[in-house]
């Protein structure tokens, strides 16, 4: 639980010093409590004030970082169980396993599939997040010849997959080298915790613990937390759907509900289901509650597209929705007797209003005024898309100087802004439809 101001006073010297550049100790203390300071600027904090107050403000669940030679994800770091009380901080992140005991032409093809997988959604480019690399064959030499091919090609994070710590030393010796890689090793079990974790300490590199039930997934972690890994990941080997959902809503409960330390890391799933409806209603159960980390065993798009969807969904700060730059947008060879649209920058509704411009074939221009992205609807009722902005925007973007005509298109939503804002930018306002799917047949109907 986070300290208070004066759970935090209790710990100081009381010297009312100045030297933290605060009138008193307490008023130190209260800014600590809204972190608008460091502890560091106290120069007469105990040894024993200090680790308590380290420990009192660590995250109830760690966040653990994951580089490649290119690339970097954090997981975990979540302080709330439900989006509304806060917000989700670190998306969960997708791997896509790569099977050691394909032949090189295999395993280089599909590495190149994985890294050309992306998607285009409401203006974000999205890819897969990092590559986990299975050691089925149980082979050393199959393993670091495999990892070879995908260090050749990518540069995304790795998860290294083997229950044999010398073959998981031996990639991380290939992997490593000061710069700055640093992947996931899987699975420390009960029968080779001491091997793992010395692994885990020496190269600096965070551990995933793997157990068949959660009292033997918390018994794993304490011993981890003994042999000094303090980057962990959790695995529970949930044997059913039913059952996954409520491990990992009990890990995360017992972690900031309780506070239990053991629980306090991310959490990965590694789903296999062969059939494509099953593998999406599992996945998308992880990444609602509340996997950190999937690991898929699939190159399909019709199976990662809805996974990526409800990610994006889910991880869109309630707070700071997704947003376009609001400016003047062209859509085919506009001249001076193109029609002018509007809008706000609210992301979905652009993208919902574009490719409608666009099916019209009708060269147009379309304004997207900062409405602190909010929907029309929403803009107009709170304020944010009203006469004055848009004709602000208009003059701001010189739009009188891009078109020889003085008419401007409204949403329907909003037609009672019509007459204030003719009165305000002396243009004429027309009233388009209300539903974007309308605007192609309005286009062609009205303007000449």
């Amino acid at each position: 639980m986070a300290l208070t101001g004066l759970d935090i006073y209790k710990l100081l010297p009381k010297t009312n010093c100045k030297k933290c550049g605060s009138p008193t100790c307490l008023a130190f203390a209260m800014k600590l409590a809204m972190k608008k300071a460091s502890l560091d600027e106290c120069p007469y904090v105990s040894k024993e004030a200090r680790l308590a107050l380290e420990q009192a403000s660590r995250p109830p669940i760690a966040t653990i970082t994951l580089s490649g030679k290119k690339d970097k994800i954090e997981i975990g770091g979540e302080t709330v169980l439900f989006r509304h009380e806060k917000t989700f901080y670190h998306q969960t992140a997708i791997a896509i396993s790569v099977d050691d005991r394909l032949n090189k032409k295999e395993a280089e093809s599909r590495i190149k599939v994985i890294e050309e997988i992306s998607f285009e959604r409401v203006g974000q480019h999205i890819s897969i997040d990092a590559i986990a690399l299975l050691n089925n064959s149980l082979s050393g030499e199959k393993f670091l010849e495999t990892l070879e091919e995908i260090l050749s090609v990518s540069g995304k994070p790795l998860v290294l997959v083997s229950n044999n710590p010398d073959t998981i030393e031996s990639a991380l010796k290939k992997i490593l080298g000061g710069n700055g890689v640093s992947p996931l090793i899987y699975p420390l079990d009960a029968s080779n915790i001491e091997d793992m974790c010395k692994i885990a300490r020496a190269y600096n590199v965070p551990l995933a613990l793997k157990a068949p039930d959660l009292d033997s997934l918390d018994r794993l972690s304490q011993r981890a937390i003994e042999y000094g890994v303090e980057k962990l990941v959790l695995s529970p080997s949930s044997k059913s759907l039913n059952e996954m959902l409520n491990d990992f809503t009990m890990i995360r409960r017992a972690a900031l509900k309780k506070n239990y330390r053991p629980f306090g890391y991310p959490i990965v799933a590694v789903l296999t289901d062969s059939d494509r409806y099953r593998l999406v209603g599992e996945a998308c159960i992880a990444i609602a509650k509340y996997a950190s980390l999937i690991i898929l065993d699939t190159l399909d798009k019709e199976v990662l597209l809805p996974l990526i969807t409800l990610r994006q969904n889910i991880y869109t700060d309630p707070q700071r929705p997704v947003t376009v730059e609001p400016r003047l947008y062209k859509f085919g060879a506009v001249d001076k007797n193109s029609p002018v649209l509007v809008t706000t920058n609210f992301s979905l509704t652009y993208f919902t209003v574009a490719p409608e411009i666009e099916a019209s074939k009708i060269p147009s221009y379309l304004l997207v005024t900062d409405s602190e992205g909010m929907s029309v609807l929403t803009a107009w009722a709170a304020e944010k898309f009203t006469a004055e902005i848009i004709s602000d925007t208009m003059k701001r973007f010189n739009v009188e100087e891009m078109v020889s005509h003085k008419n401007i298109i409204i949403p329907g939503y909003v037609a009672i802004l019509s007459g204030k804002l003719e009165d305000i930018s002396g243009w004429k306002v027309l009233v388009g439809p209300k539903e974007a799917t309308g605007i192609p047949k309005y286009l062609k109907e009205i303007w000449r």
